[in-house]
């Protein structure tokens, strides 16, 4: 990345970016709406078309815009996967630990249960506790389990009918993929394992019976059977 700087201070690529980011606001665009090429930004901000070429190349890494060869770049959606990439990336180089993102999770899941009791729709209702069950059957196939897992918490985050907490959740799976097989070999004995079971079924049918507060409390059960160790060895966190 270039690194020679405008008067005004920082990279040209940081003023193409934002140059960009500005257009997208001050245009009004929306997902999926076209930009203007490349080339037309260099000739606007007086850049050349490498500049351009790395300061798109930036913005779709992040995902604010898509970038396709042979067709012009379009508005980007919001995606939870480039915030995972970002938590993946802070606990594998120790900036944080598993046990604060999962005391994140544990507090904004409780009201996202308790949303989606509220909101689901029959449908959702059915398939959150589709997922649990399927959980249930798949007791020896790790892959299978951990799957349904993640699966189960981005449709209670989709039933609770907020955008940004589905992105959230979302965000949380390169962790749970690692995580859940993990929690999973540490629970040898079968009642350990029923226990983790049961509170999955446990919150899936206070989700169904649209009860917000056995719904939150069942997401807090869930969480203290799961990782409750892990936060009480971070000093009363829960």
């Amino acid at each position: 990345m270039t690194t020679r700087s405008n008067e005004e201070g920082g990279s040209l690529v940081d003023r193409a970016i934002q140059a960009v980011r500005d257009h997208i606001r001050d245009h009004d665009l929306k997902v999926g709406d076209k930009l203007p090429g490349e080339g037309t930004f260099a000739t606007d901000l007086g850049v050349s078309r490498a500049v351009m070429r790395e300061a798109f190349g930036a913005l779709a890494a992040l995902g604010l815009i898509d970038v396709a060869n042979g067709r012009r770049a379009k508005v980007g959606a919001i995606d939870g996967s480039v915030l995972g990439a970002s938590l993946d990336h802070a606990v594998s180089t120790e900036q944080i630990s598993v046990a604060e993102v999962w005391d994140v999770r544990r507090t904004v899941e409780v009201r996202i249960a308790m949303l989606a009791a509220e909101r689901r729709s029959e449908a959702q209702a059915q398939q959150i506790m589709a997922l649990a069950q399927a959980m249930a059957g798949a007791v020896d196939d790790l892959d299978c389990i951990t799957a349904n897992d993640i699966a189960f918490h981005e449709s209670i985050a989709q039933a609770a009918d907020n955008k940004l907490f589905v992105q959230i959740v979302h965000s949380f799976a390169p962790l749970l993929r690692m995580a859940v097989p993990q929690a999973w070999r540490t629970r040898t004995a079968e009642e350990q394992r029923q226990t983790m079971l049961d509170r999955h079924l446990d919150l899936a049918k206070a989700i169904a019976n649209g009860d917000p507060e056995a719904a939150g409390a069942a997401m807090e059960a869930h969480f203290d059977a799961s990782i409750g160790q892990q936060l009480h060895a971070r000093g009363g966190a829960m």
